[in-house]
């Protein structure tokens, strides 16, 4: 394995220990900790495998399923630990859950797999969520960035859903709409 896949398994495998976690009722600044360590480590493998040389579409995909499983993940512990941290963002919560399955669907149906974008919306949500999160498991407490994250994920969600409805093939990389607009 390359380090940017052993980076990729790092991260993957902190999804269920940050809810193992959770279950059962380790303090919230160590579930934070997991996880930031599993968002710095996808901020390290993407750069890792440019240096590397080793930057392909297959990489990038697995990528973009990792990094999903890490994030529902998170999503789960912070259920866990912190029992109202959704409270009054079930409409926006499930919008956002419709939209993505939704999107996945799509892009199943049209390209045989789910986009592997990477758009610039999306790092910007994961960073926020990454810190929405933290600060909730660390406080045990709700906080309004977490409904501006799951915002912030609805647009993503649709920026990606836009841009699979243009692109007219499978493209990994595409850091906006107008970005996959022009490869269209």
């Amino acid at each position: 394995m390359s380090a940017p896949q052993i980076l990729m398994a790092f991260r993957a495998a902190c999804a269920p220990v940050m809810f193992v976690l959770a279950c059962f009722d380790y303090p919230g600044l160590l579930i934070a900790g997991v996880l930031a360590a599993g968002f710095v480590s996808d901020m390290v493998d993407a750069r890792l495998a440019r240096r590397m040389g080793l930057l392909t579409p297959s990489l990038r995909y697995a990528d973009t399923l990792v990094d999903t499983v890490f994030y529902v993940g998170a999503a789960g512990a912070l259920a866990v630990a912190v029992p109202g941290a959704f409270e009054g963002a079930g409409v926006p919560l499930v919008a956002l859950i419709t939209i993505h399955v939704s999107r996945a669907t799509f892009e199943m149906t049209k390209y045989g797999r789910i986009a592997s974008y990477h758009m610039w919306s999306a790092k910007a949500l994961g960073a926020l969520l990454t810190v929405a999160v933290a600060v909730s498991l660390a406080t045990g407490e709700s906080t309004v960035l977490l409904t501006c994250a799951i915002w912030l994920g609805i647009g993503n969600e649709l920026e990606g859903f836009a841009a699979s409805a243009i692109l007219p093939v499978w493209s990994a990389d595409v850091p906006s709409i107008f970005h996959a607009y022009r490869r269209s």
